[in-house]
């Protein structure tokens, strides 16, 4: 009983990945392309998770760790991006 759950917990995951991904190719603004990224990287860290739970391991936590801060990362430099034009700046002035 737990496992189908489980199952169809992932399957769930995978349909809700598969719509960001055409938000994030389709997407009429940059920002929904942005946000549609992010939703890509918090579902494949949740589908990594369950993945782990299924086959009764804790082998994949730090690959979680590791996808959850890539995707925060790559949030904020997309938006710095969007607000400012570059991502990192060379002004030595300041």
């Amino acid at each position: 009983m737990f496992q189908t759950f489980m199952y169809m917990a992932i399957l769930v995951i995978v349909i809700a990945m598969i719509g960001f991904t055409y938000r994030a190719i389709k997407g009429p603004t940059t920002p929904d392309r942005v946000v549609a990224l992010d939703a890509i990287g918090i579902s494949l860290a949740g589908l990594t998770a369950l993945i782990s739970i299924v086959l009764n391991t804790s082998a994949f936590l730090e690959v979680i760790l590791v996808i959850g801060i890539l995707a925060f990362i790559g949030t904020v430099a997309f938006s710095k991006f969007l607000e400012k034009g570059e991502v990192i700046e060379n002004d030595r002035n300041r």
